[in-house]
């Protein structure tokens, strides 16, 4: 697969969501951000205004994790974390869904949930997690139906803290279950530029890692 840095680095988003993760290391990922100009640089809800301030100007945006990592809060309190992490700067939102309600066919929550945040992201980018490692196929579906139907903007596969990231298989079956309007997002355990080129073929559109460098890196010098 041909690709330039440059094009590789549009389709990341740098995440720096452990939960150790320290003031410090937003400022180094958002001078990745700004060095690779990168798709998006994710953090933590408590971190959106200190990446978007140091990212003003840049011309990456700030994504921020909703109801991470387990997706277990109310569609209320989602709707509130998305609304004031954008009037801190966030643009797009990476949210969680209650993934027992998904398991249960509760749908009408699942989908009412996505939907309040799509409204509280008032045209900001909405990325829906899965986490398709608990998942049956007939229930990643479900939830990319649901997803679509609530107008979510991708489907993604996890959160990287879940029991496994995400595979070829599963980024190729969602890509099968969504219309070409919703983009799909592979994330976690996404290391090596050989991982990320075997989900862009795949068909993922966007890409979560929180080794941006290394992946950038090892395509220059290939290329080099």
């Amino acid at each position: 697969m041909d690709i330039t840095r440059g094009e590789l680095a549009k389709l990341i988003d740098h995440a720096v969501l452990h939960p150790a993760h320290t003031v410090e290391d937003v400022r180094a990922g958002a001078e990745i951000a700004r060095e690779f100009a990168i798709a998006t640089l994710i953090v933590k809800p408590c971190h959106v205004a200190l990446a978007a301030d140091l990212l003003a100007g840049s011309g990456v945006p700030v994504g921020v994790a909703i109801g991470f990592p387990h997706g277990g809060h109310v569609p209320e309190v989602k709707a509130y974390e998305t609304r004031l992490a954008r009037a801190q700067g966030a643009r797009e939102f990476d949210m969680v869904i209650n993934l027992g309600a998904l398991v249960g066919g509760e749908e009408d929550l699942v989908r009412r949930e996505i939907a309040m945040v799509v409204e509280a992201a008032e045209g900001g980018v909405v990325k829906v997690i899965l986490e398709t490692a608990y998942l049956t196929d007939a229930q990643k579906a479900r939830g990319c139906r649901l997803a679509e139907e609530a107008g979510a903007h991708f489907v993604k596969t996890s959160t990287g803290f879940g029991p496994r990231g995400a595979t070829v298989e599963d980024v190729r079956f969602l890509r099968q279950s969504v219309s070409s309007r919703v983009g799909v997002k592979a994330a976690g355990g996404i290391r090596t530029l050989s991982d990320v080129l075997r989900m862009v073929e795949a068909g993922a559109s966007r890409i979560g890692t929180s080794a941006t460098r290394a992946i950038l890196e090892e395509l220059e010098g290939r290329s080099g």
